[in-house]
Formats: structure tokens, sequence, C-alpha cells
């Protein structure tokens, strides 16, 4: 992991920050990676209850760094050498794999949020553009600024959303609503991004908003909390039949173990419940 994410855990919330502010938080092969092994690295840790995302500085994540579009284009510019290198064999084989996973790199760096069990919040103020916007919504929940400026912008450059933003605009925003940002690139503010379903709700300061919302997730049983996640997220993906078999199998799963039972006790004895991680 390198320096391109921090990560603070304070009561079982990780705090992840994409820091590189003087890029606005621009993605480069480093931020992919360490966005990716960030992610991977927190699922594993039973202590972490929640994730709130957040990019230091002056924006959330403007998109993809130019000088690595550069070398894309063909033209290594200003691309450090093993960087270019790296960048150059993602973009001759855009189609292959990372190692056991439906990705390549950079769908990682957003889809890790995703497919971890904990729920991640994402926390924007600034921009959220392009490649930026899509690790927005690879978050469970994303509470923004009101003045935050979010855009499909990968038409701009005559290209198409490339990191899972095909399938989230989909799920989050209907069919005609991610056609039309996305054949258009336009900017919305925060306001109309909860408008259109890109955003969950405004807050004036959103990173405190979203750590808030994470500690009273971090409260709650971890083990119904993992649950509830991975049923709500492939309830687009089963059919009927085999979602309301899932529910029934979690259910079974949750009745009467240790933290199920902690749950029914505190809230009767009128305390904070004493919840284990998971095993």
């Amino acid at each position: 992991m390198t320096d391109r994410v921090t990560v603070q855990i304070d009561g079982g919330v990780a705090d992840v920050r994409l820091n590189r502010p003087d890029k606005l938080n621009a993605l480069d092969i480093a931020m992919f990676e360490a966005l990716a092994e960030t992610g991977e690295s927190l699922a594993a840790d039973p202590s972490v209850r929640a994730v709130v995302l957040s990019g230091e500085g002056r924006a959330f994540c403007a998109g993809l760094d130019f000088a690595n579009f550069a070398a894309m284009a063909g033209d290594a510019g200003d691309v450090d050498g093993a960087d270019s290198a790296r960048f150059r064999r993602l973009a001759r084989d855009i189609t292959a794999r990372e190692p056991g996973r439906i990705t390549n790199l950079g769908q990682q760096a957003v889809h890790v949020w995703r497919e971890m069990p904990q729920p991640v919040i994402a926390a924007v103020h600034g921009h959220a553009l392009g490649g930026g916007l899509q690790i927005a919504l690879g978050a469970d929940i994303r509470i923004v600024a009101p003045d935050a400026k979010l855009s499909v912008l990968e038409i701009r450059w005559g290209l198409v959303p490339d990191m899972t933003g095909t399938a989230a605009l989909i799920r989050l925003t209907g069919e005609d609503v991610a056609k039309e940002l996305t054949f258009t690139g336009r900017t919305v503010d925060g306001e109309e991004a909860v408008r259109l379903g890109l955003a969950t709700r405004t807050a004036d300061a959103p990173h405190a908003a979203a750590v808030e919302l994470a500690r009273d997730i971090a409260s709650k049983s971890p083990d119904a909390i993992r649950g509830a996640k991975r049923l709500l997220n492939s309830a687009g993906e089963n059919d009927l039949a085999e979602q309301f078999l899932e529910e029934s199998r979690t259910l079974g799963e949750l009745r009467g173990s240790p933290n199920q039972v902690e749950a029914v006790r505190a809230y009767f004895e009128k305390r904070a419940p004493a919840f284990t991680d998971p095993s």
C-alpha cells in the first residue's frame, strides 16, 4: 500500500481518505492499487464495522490523472517510468482480469467497496468526476455537499464509464437517467445528485455526517449488518425464489447467535450492547 490512501480506525470505523490533494486526488496506477489493497485489507479485518471513504483537500476525486490519460493514448508524457509501463499494460489489455476476480485493476478499486462485508459511506465534497464519481458509486451510501460537482465525464474524452459505473448508474438512477448523464457528461450539484439517485442525502459537512452515520452503524450487530448488506446487494441479481431463500438462510444463521441474543438483552436491559467481532 502507498501513501495514496490513508486509513485511521477508531471504534470500529475505518476513516479512509484518498490522499493526493495537490492533484485533487486524481487517479493514477498507484491510487488504483492503494484503493484495491486498502479495501481488501479492511474487508478481512473483523474489528472494522463500517467505512467512511473521502478525499483530502478540496475534492473527493477529480477523475483520471491526465498524465496517465496521455499514457493510455500512447504518449508517456510526464508519467514516471514504472507507472507509465504499468498503465500501458493495463491499456493494452483492458479486458485482463485481476487474479481470481471479475474486475480489472481500475474496476477493482471501485468494486472492492461494494463486495466487502462492511457498509461503506462515501463523503463527497468538491469534485467527483468520471472515475472519481465511479469510486463514490461503489459505496453503499453517499453523503454529498450541496455544492459538490458530480459528472459522468468520460464522454468528454470519447470514452465510456469503465470502472463498474454502467452497472451502478442503472441500479441507482434507472436506465433513462443513467443514459442522459452518460451521453451528455453534464455536471450536477449535490442537491440534484440526490434527486436523481446518485447520492443518498446532502450535508454541509459530509465527512462529519458520514462518520456520525458510520458510528451508528458500528453500534449495531455486525453479523446482522453484514447479512443485510449481502442480501441487499444480491436482491437485484437473484430471482425471487433464490432471494427469499437467502433471506431465510441468513435469518436462520442469525437467530439465537450470541450477537443476536445480546441485541435483545441489551434492548430490554436498556443498555448499550456489547457485540463481538465476526470470526
